[in-house]
Formats: C-alpha cells, sequence, structure tokens
C-alpha cells in the first residue's frame, strides 16, 4: 500500500499512549468493523515493552497478526521527563562572538521580584560547552561579518573532546538569513554528533529563545532517536510491515524521521492526544463549548474545545522551578496544545505534612511501580485510587474488567495506621478527605486556566476520561457549577483514541518585520511560498493525500512598542496592499478579544508569520451492539460527598444501547474506568454512545 494513503480509507491501526502508570491502546479496523480497548501496566524502565506486549494481546483479542497492521500511532512523555528529570545528553552551543551567555541572560527579568533567595531556571548547557564563533548577520539579513569556518571547526573538535554528545547552532539573526547556520551543519556533520540549527527547529524572532529551543532539541535528540530507533526495531521484530507515527505536541501526527530530527516538537506528544480525541467527541455530539479533563495516574489535564477544535499555543515553558510561574522554565517556541497539566492522579500519594499536621495529596506519585497500596506490589503509601477504592466507588474484583484483583484489606490498614492515625479521623473520613483534596486541587487549576482565557465555566460541558477521570468528573463539574457532563465509551483510553483521530498535521514559522502600511507583500508570499512546500513534503511523508491539505495562515502582530504579540488571522496564503484592510479589521478583533479595548490610532506591525497545515480530519465510529447481558449488577454501598454513604446501582456500560435513561445515584462500569453519578443526576446514552449527565 502506498505511504501516501490517506489514513482514512487505511484498515488495521492502533494508537498507544504510554502514561506514568497505564499504557493505554485502542485498535480499529474500518474494514473488518472491530474495535478493541487495551490496558496494561507502564514498564519504565523500557517503556516499548509494554507496547509491544499490549500490541500482541489487542490483535490475539481481535483474531489479528502484526502483519494486519496498516500503522501505529504512537505518543510518549519521554521528552518532557528527559527535561524535568535532567537525564539528557551533554550538549555543546556555537553561538555568535559576544552571546555566548544568552541563556542565562534570559529576558533580564525575575520571574517574582519579592524573593531574595529566587532560584534560576537551569541551563541545559553549562558555561565551558557554550563557545563563540566569529559571524554577524543584521536584522535586514546582510552578512556584515563572514562566517570563520576555521574557528567554527575548532570549536567544534573542542567540544567533542570536552565530552559533547550533541551540538546545538544558535547564530543572530538567523531567522532572518540561515546561510551561516546552514554552513555551519554541513562543515559539522563529520564530526559524528548530532547537530541542530536553531533556524531549522525555530526560525523566529528573538534569540533567547530560540536559542533555548534549540538547545533543548539536541539535549534530547539522542535520546529519543534511541528509544525510537529501538521501538521499531521491536515492533519489527514482531513481524508488523506498516508504518510508525508520532504525535506531535500541536496534536498533528509526523513520520519517525521527523520525529528524530525535531524530537522538542514532542514535549506534549501523550497530552496532546487526549485534547484530540476531546474534539473528536465534542463534533460528533454536535458540542461546540468544552473542557475536557484527563485524570490518569500521575496527573490531570485540562482543554478547552470551542467549535471542535482544542487551543493551541506556539511557546512554552518546560520544566518550570515552580508549577504555576511564567518564567521559571525552560522557554520553547514551539506549537502545542493549550493546556493545564497538574499532578493529580489515581496515583497521587496522600501524607501529612510534619510540622503543619495538614494532608497533602500529590504530585508526588506511586506510577506503575509499586503503584497504589491496593495494587499489592509493595506500595505502603496510600493514593487517590485507593481512596476511591475505601469510598465504594471502585469493585475490587472488577477493576481492568477483573484481570487486577484490588486488595481493599491492605488499603484499610495502610489508611488506619498511616494518615488516618495522624490525623485523628476514622478511615472512611480520611479517604473522603483525599478525593476532596484532589478534586479541589483539579478544580481550582481549571478555574484558573479558564480565567486566563476571560471564559465561564459554567457555558462549557465536561468531557471526563481517563482511568480516575470518570470518577472524579461529577464532582469536579460540581465545583466548577457546571451543569453538564460527558463520558464516552471506552473512557479510560480515550486518549490512545486521539491518535487514531488526528490527521497528518504540521506548522511551518518565519519572521519577518514590517509595519502594517509598508509591509513587503512579495517578500511575505515567498515566505508562504516555502513554507507550504515544507509543510507539503512533510505531510506527504505521514500519510497525507496531495491535493487533500488543508492550510490556515496567521500573523503575530502587535502595536508598535508592545513587548509580545497576538495571533491574527489572515486572509490567504497570497496576500496583497489590497488586503490590507480586512488584516486591520481581524488584528483589531483579536486585540478586544484578548484585552477588551482597542487602540484604534496606535500603529501595528507584524513580526512573525505562520502557516498551519493539515489533512482532512479522520472520521471513525467506535459504535458497538450491546452485550446482551443485564445492565444492572448489582448494588454498591457507595460513600458521596454531602451525602453520605447510599447505595448505588452498578451498571454495565457494554449492555447500556443508546437511549437508555437512568437515574443516580449509579457505578456505570467497563473494563478501563468506572463513572461514579451522584444522587439526582439524570443520565442517558445518547446516539454515540456517549453518557451524558445532566447535574441537580
Amino acid at each position: 500500500m502506498s505511504a501516501h494513503t490517506a489514513p482514512r480509507a487505511l484498515g488495521a491501526r492502533v494508537g498507544v499512549d504510554v502514561g506514568g502508570t497505564f499504557t493505554d491502546l485502542v485498535l480499529h479496523d474500518a474494514t473488518r468493523g472491530i474495535t478493541r480497548t487495551g490496558k496494561l501496566l507502564t514498564t519504565p524502565d523500557d517503556p516499548s515493552r509494554a507496547i509491544v506486549d499490549g500490541i500482541a494481546r489487542i490483535l490475539r483479542e481481535a483474531g489479528l497478526t502484526p502483519g494486519d497492521l496498516h500503522s501505529i500511532v504512537h505518543g510518549t512523555t519521554l521528552v518532557t521527563n528527559t527535561i524535568i528529570e535532567r537525564t539528557g545528553a551533554r550538549v555543546g552551543l556555537l553561538t555568535t562572538a559576544g552571546f555566548r551567555d544568552a541563556l542565562e541572560i534570559g529576558r533580564e527579568i525575575r520571574y517574582d521580584l519579592y524573593d531574595l533567595f529566587l532560584e534560576p531556571p537551569p541551563t541545559l548547557v553549562p558555561r565551558h560547552l557554550r563557545l563563540e564563533v566569529p559571524e554577524r548577520i543584521s536584522a535586514q539579513g546582510e552578512v556584515l561579518l563572514a562566517l570563520d569556518e576555521t574557528v567554527l571547526l575548532a570549536q567544534g573538535r573542542a567540544l567533542v573532546a570536552d565530552g559533547a554528545e550533541a551540538i546545538a547552532v544558535a547564530f543572530l539573526h538567523s531567522y532572518r538569513e540561515a546561510a551561516h547556520e546552514r554552513r555551519a551543519g554541513e562543515l559539522l556533520a563529520p564530526l559524528g554528533l548530532p547537530v541542530t540549527l536553531s533556524s531549522a527547529v525555530a526560525p523566529e524572532i528573538r534569540e533567547y529563545e530560540r536559542t533555548s529551543t534549540a538547545c533543548a532539541n539536541a539535549y534530547v535528540q539522542p535520546r529519543m532517536q534511541r528509544y525510537l530507533r529501538k521501538l521499531e526495531a521491536d515492533l519489527r521484530g514482531t513481524g508488523f510491515s506498516g508504518a510508525l507515527y508520532v504525535m506531535l505536541s500541536s496534536g498533528g501526527i509526523a513520520s519517525l524521521a521527523e520525529a528524530m530530527a525535531f524530537p522538542i516538537r514532542l514535549i506534549e506528544s501523550g497530552p496532546a492526544a487526549g485534547a484530540m480525541a476531546a474534539a473528536f467527541i465534542a463534533r460528533q455530539a454536535g458540542l461546540d463549548a468544552v473542557v475536557s479533563y484527563d485524570m490518569g495516574g500521575t496527573t490531570a489535564r485540562m482543554w478547552v474545545v470551542e467549535n471542535g477544535a482544542p487551543d493551541h499555543k506556539h511557546d512554552f515553558e518546560a520544566g518550570r522551578v515552580r508549577r504555576f510561574a511564567r518564567g521559571s522554565g525552560l522557554p520553547l517556541k514551539v506549537s502545542v496544545v493549550d493546556m493545564i497539566e497538574i499532578g493529580a492522579g489515581g496515583g497521587s500519594i496522600a501524607r501529612v505534612e510534619p510540622g503543619s499536621g495538614l494532608m497533602k495529596v500529590g504530585p508526588r506519585s506511586a506510577g506503575a511501580r509499586p503503584g497504589p497500596v491496593c495494587y499489592g506490589q509493595g506500595g505502603t503509601e496510600p493514593t487517590v485510587t485507593d481512596a476511591d477504592l475505601l469510598l465504594g466507588r471502585l469493585d475490587p474484583g472488577h477493576f481492568l474488567g477483573g484481570e487486577m484483583a484490588l486488595d481493599q484489606g491492605l488499603v484499610q490498614r495502610a489508611v488506619e495506621g498511616g494518615v488516618a492515625a495522624s490525623l485523628g479521623m476514622g478511615v472512611a473520613e480520611t479517604a473522603l478527605g483525599i478525593s476532596r483534596i484532589v478534586d479541589e486541587t483539579m478544580a481550582a487549576a481549571t478555574r484558573m486556566h479558564l480565567a486566563e482565557k476571560g471564559r465561564d465555566p459554567r457555558r462549557y460541558t465536561l468531557i471526563a476520561f481517563g482511568g480516575a477521570g470518570p470518577v472524579h468528573a461529577c464532582n469536579l463539574a460540581r465545583l466548577l457549577k457546571m451543569g453538564r457532563v460527558m463520558v464516552p465509551l471506552g473512557a479510560g483510553v480515550a486518549s490512545a483514541l486521539g491518535f487514531l483521530v488526528a490527521p497528518p498535521a504540521t506548522d511551518a514559522v518565519r519572521s519577518l518585520v514590517g509595519r502594517l502600511e509598508r509591509l513587503d507583500y512579495p517578500a511575505i508570499n515567498a515566505l508562504y511560498a516555502a513554507m507550504r512546500a515544507q509543510c507539503d513534503a512533510l505531510l506527504l511523508e505521514a500519510g497525507a493525500v496531495a491535493g487533500e491539505i488543508a492550510y490556515r495562515a496567521v500573523a503575530e502582530m502587535r502595536h508598535v512598542g508592545q513587548g509580545f504579540e497576538i495571533p491574527v488571522p489572515l486572509p490567504g496564503l497570497e496576500l496583497s496592499p489590497a488586503d490590507q484592510p480586512a488584516i486591520r479589521a481581524a488584528f483589531f478583533d483579536a486585540y478586544r478579544a484578548r484585552f477588551g479595548r482597542t487602540v484604534e490610532d496606535a500603529p501595528i506591525e507584524a513580526l512573525t508569520w505562520r502557516l498551519a497545515a493539515s489533512a482532512p480530519p479522520i472520521e471513525i465510529s467506535l459504535r458497538r451492539e450491546p452485550s446482551g447481558a443485564p445492565a444492572t449488577r448489582g448494588h454498591r454501598a457507595v460513600h458521596f460527598e454531602g451525602v453520605g454513604e447510599v447505595q448505588a446501582a452498578v451498571l454495565d456500560r457494554y449492555a447500556l444501547p443508546a437511549g437508555s435513561r437512568f437515574l443516580g445515584p449509579a457505578l456505570v462500569e467497563e473494563r478501563e474506568s468506572t463513572c461514579v453519578v451522584p444522587p439526582g443526576a439524570e443520565c442517558h446514552i445518547d446516539e454515540h454512545l456517549n453518557l451524558v449527565i445532566t447535574l441537580g
């Protein structure tokens, strides 16, 4: 089959999401009408082992072989973990003479003005590995000082001798003219190390952010290349002969070649899949204002999805010293799905803080090993999952469809002799406190995320997924004053579904500064022609079809003298002076939406030009016939916030057909997750088999 065949026309495909606790899988074969889901514990020492084992198992369940697979789409947290844990390569930086310390000078601001003991974000490249090269290009792209190739080679060899494992090259104004960087790449290639050019990974104005992005790409590249090559080899060893794709942080999918060349674009690879799944579910259900919420074993993530697409941004901070302090991390110029992520998952550990005597939950997680106490794998500190088990929300004999028994007695003893004893509280009261703390933490983070965007949570529907998401969704919605919750079928592995519905997509960027009334339209059109050719080449390699690619052009603009820009949609890829009124009007619309006012008489300038390109959306159907089993499995005692212990009906999700209606309290169980429905809530199954909950 041609590598350029559109993914939506293909047969068997598998999406794989590797999380901190579980590895989730979804298999969909449109030609055979087969859909299967899977979840197994992640193997932290070698994530590829769980991927290979999970794919082999899900294929057996579907009656398929590795040779039947057309493609596998994968997302990973390896890039972000490498930066957070500082386990990347030893990087050397070659930069323009006089700019050796740009990484440490940064923006010359403090992220906390009043902290006398402020900890700065640590740089990825120590000073002795940052070397200077004589060369200079002006902001207009003119060569002021030719590249000294002799010094460049000498400095490159010095970095190799000093143990560098990768090299980043970031010359001043290379975003405007990249000739010196390209020549440096040619000269350094024989040294045998991966070389990252800032003009290739982030061709944008602002040397600090561009240099930081290039260094981060070089920092993670050797490890990511080893991982992807091993994963591909392991999969080929099973008989898989199809294509292996990787999810980008922007929500598109890319080829292995692009992922290995620019691994920094995968920094939010795994989380982006959840946003794409939420966008797909929202489009199917006809919802245009959604907050999607994914709570897994280690973290909880929230996105805003409007008009069928998640919000995006083109800058990101990795490895923050303080989680919510802007400026305390490494700035990266990469396209990412705009979200908030917090350390609140099923594996988040509850503890009593010494001194204060207050209980805290997270961000430390029990992970896959040893995992929560109830897993019986050596965990001794109670987690959110343990608390949910004690509250009756989880069935100890039906976890993962009965494959993994949970030890409730072990949890009872761990809580009773630990956190509960320290607090002088009962076990049930302590478990409810753990649940309350994690719910309030998630609600506070979501409120802040929406407030920064000027949005009211009451206008939105909450779409919940992840292994722990449906357990806590209704209480989170109550805290946010949201009236409706939607839980898709297969919610426990919905992020893996995101890999299958995400089309090949990429973006490109160039910087060219100009006043609106004096724009160089031929130069701008030339930039867009080059960006379009770049995007087309990447998308065709990733499986898109020529002629079906859609484009969206955006300019980053500001009033002259302002520090930062806002994105402004453009009327097309070929611009002319006749488009100036439309561009001006679009700028004022975007400015008003961001700041609530406009400044009509201040001059406007554009700095950066962006192009987003994508194949058509992939639409798949996950409908399945009801199992035919009785919908009600029985009743179980469950503790609800503000209500106490009540008997809740236990329902089999796979036995509920479209049109089913029932009232809470209820526990709706499927293999990978359980949805907890509070008393008084009205529920129905819609035509797409989503569980829709209207809260009283």
